[in-house]
């Protein structure tokens, strides 16, 4: 009988400590982690519940390494994802495994601006420091290949706008999502064009978006550039544009437009060569496409920098010759060929 009674207190007090036990543990993943505001915890390759419990007893967020295998055994689905985490004081241990489990990382944005082209893309890029840059110092061709696309020039091929990405994401990732927008912009735009236009391919509408992109920012002139381009092409006239020959000299370009310049050789020189240039010149938005395959109304065949950011349009020759006394030979002091940029 003292036998049977010695084993009830053992067996009580096992249940009592395995309770107590239980209880503690439970407190110990559910309770809010000590933090006073949000912190960015990295969850690196290789990382296991038990390193990571090695981190955050270092961190002070848990009291014991061991309460991150505790958690894994409760979860042994949950596999943490590598990345960069932001983790809220309201968090407790079980709240921030679920997270990392989730793989829903910290998103960074980048803005991929109009009107520049993709060597300026992939600049803006490797200047954020934390996007794997795979593409840097690659021909146009290697490009085009290396991202898969159907074109052997990869200028215009990216659509103009804000992209998330992930630490650690790579250019070629965020290229390609540009170029799936723009390619299903650019064929939404085709199907709602306006007829009679003097285009063989949505790739000729995407070259002149390129151009009337690069010749003006106002919003309300896209569409009046857009009909004097295609009414010059539809008189046989060459575009005459500068963006044009200044995208053909490249690196050769030094900030001022000169005679020689304009006698070059290369095919973007629309002085010289009819027609639209081989390729676009930049990176485009929605704007400059819905210009290019709905452009306004318009009988100008002419148009000049007023030095405000806008432009003269001119119908004639003589108007444009004009006009150009008026707002190229007298420049302004404040003279600019675009926009002054909104704060």
């Amino acid at each position: 009988m003292a036998y049977i009674k010695w084993l009830y207190r053992v067996t009580f007090l096992c249940v009592t400590l395995m309770a107590v036990l239980a209880g503690y543990l439970y407190y110990s993943i559910t309770s809010p982690i000590p933090l006073n505001s949000m912190e960015v915890f990295e969850v690196r390759t290789g990382d296991t519940s038990h390193s990571l419990g090695a981190e955050l007893n270092k961190k002070g967020w848990i009291e014991y390494p061991f309460l991150t295998r505790v958690v894994a055994r409760l979860h042994p689905e949950w596999v943490p994802k590598v990345g960069k985490y932001s983790v809220q004081p309201e968090m407790n241990l079980l709240d921030v495994m679920a997270l990392f489990d989730s793989g829903q990382s910290i998103f960074y944005a980048i803005t991929l601006l109009e009107g520049k082209t993709t060597q300026d893309f992939l600049s803006a890029m490797a200047a954020r420091g934390n996007i794997t840059m795979t593409l840097t110092g690659l021909s146009n061709e290697d490009i085009a290949q290396q991202l898969g696309l159907d074109v052997s020039h990869p200028e215009g091929q990216f659509f103009a706008n804000t992209y998330r990405y992930h630490d650690g994401d790579t250019d070629a990732s965020i290229l390609k999502h540009a170029h799936g927008l723009m390619a299903q912009t650019l064929a939404s735009l085709w199907e709602n064009k306006a007829p009679n236009l003097p285009y063989k391919s949505p790739y000729d509408a995407l070259i002149m978006a390129s151009i009337i992109e690069k010749e003006t920012g106002v919003p309300e002139e896209r569409p009046l550039i857009a009909r004097v381009f295609i009414s010059r092409l539809e008189k046989g006239m060459r575009l005459q544009t500068d963006p044009t020959v200044i995208y053909g000299l490249g690196d050769g370009f030094k900030g001022n437009l000169t005679r020689k310049g304009l006698q070059d050789l290369s095919p973007y020189n629309t002085y010289r060569v009819a027609g639209l240039p081989p390729t676009p010149i930049a990176n485009v938005g929605r704007e400059a496409m819905a210009a290019a395959l709905n452009p306004g109304e318009t009988k100008a065949l002419y148009f000049v920098a007023k030095g405000d950011g806008s432009h003269a349009f001119s119908n004639s020759l003589k108007e444009h010759n004009r006009a150009v006394r008026e707002y190229q030979f007298k420049r302004r002091a404040d003279y600019r060929s675009t926009p002054e940029a909104t704060k």
